[in-house]
This record gives structure tokens, sequence and C-alpha cells, in this order.
């Protein structure tokens, strides 16, 4: 008797073992300054929302500016990774860093995106990108758009429970953009629901 393979399932890099497993979303708007992130399920519910904010004290504590950089970013990733261990996090969406106005910013931008796909890999979980431009576009149909544009526009879409504080709700909204667009535009997020 002849074997048969059964029907063979797309390969997507990072994602072979979160695809049995419920989808739970971490959604991203990277920054080191202010981290946006929301947790989202497969029906569009936000699990929780947060902003993981460092500020740079290498004056105040008298030492080298690159190992207070090292500090900031371990306080990011202890935070990320205490959220996604706790919702059992099976996907990473996240805004794609872009410009910057000089050389300290475009290592802070190489830096936050190291940190998602350091966190992607490690875990192996897949992790999608998409552009601010993008967000904006599906969000609010034009590529730019103020933050208030923004907090509003993802008011009318999801229940958030903002947190009063100016940067802390921009950079959640910035998030949850992102979740947005990759509803609308991600075939890996498609995939996901075919199999739910």
């Amino acid at each position: 008797m002849k074997r048969t393979n059964p029907p063979s399932v797309p390969i997507i890099t990072g994602l072979t073992a979160p695809l049995a497993k419920q989808l739970i979303i971490l959604t991203n708007d990277p920054s080191i300054t202010a981290w946006g992130y929301a947790v989202v399920d497969a029906q569009n519910n936000i699990l929780t929302t947060g902003c993981v904010k460092t500020e740079p004290l290498y004056k105040k504590r008298r030492i080298r500016k690159g190992d207070d950089t090292v500090r900031r970013v371990s306080e990011i990733n202890q935070r990320l990774l205490k959220v996604i261990r706790h919702y059992k996090v099976t996907y990473i969406l996240t805004e794609l860093p872009h410009g910057s106005q000089n050389a300290s910013a475009a290592v802070m931008i190489g830096i936050v995106t190291g940190v998602v796909q350091t966190l992607s890999d490690a875990l192996e979980l897949g992790v999608e990108w998409f552009s601010e431009m993008d967000a904006k576009k599906c969000l609010l149909g034009k590529n730019s758009a103020t933050k208030r544009e923004v907090i509003d526009a993802i008011d009318k879409i999801y229940e958030v429970e903002w947190k009063g504080v100016k940067y802390k709700d921009e950079s959640i909204a910035d998030a949850l953009a992102v979740h947005h667009v990759a509803v609308k535009q991600s075939s890996v997020l498609q995939l996901f629901k075919t199999m739910q």
C-alpha cells in the first residue's frame, strides 16, 4: 500500500508552532522612549494595552550613555516578555520604524527594530511589519494624520480603555492602527482565521 503525505500547510517563517494555537496578537508602536502595545485576540477584542516609558538617566546616574541605553532596552524587553508570557501571545505585529533626523535617532531605530525581531526569533513567533503610512492610509484614507485623528479613528473601531496620558494614548493608538491595517491586508492573519 502506497503512503501519501497529508496536505501541506504553507511554510511561513516563525509560524509553524503557533498555527495550532489560538491567535493572540501583540501589536506594537516601537520606540525607545514610549513603546506602545496592545494584545488583541482573534475576535479583535483588546485584552490589554500599555506603554513602556524609558528615560535616559546616564547623566543623573553618572554612567556611560551606552550602558544606559542597554538598561532601557532591558526594561522594554522585560515588560514585553512578561506580556507575551502572560497572554500566551502567538503572533507579533509592529510598525516598521523609519526615518531619523540624526545619528543617535538612527541608532535607536536599529535598536527597537532589533528588539522586535529578536523577540520573534527567540520565542519562535511570527512577525509582520507595517509602515506608519500604510496604517494611516488604511485607517483614515490618507497618508498623514494627527495623533488626535488616529486616536479618534481607533476609538470608533476598538473598545479601548484609554490611559488619560497623552503620550501613552498616542502610542497605544498607533499600535492599534498597525493591528487594523493587518486585519485588512495580512494574508497570514487570514490563514490563521481559516484554521481557527
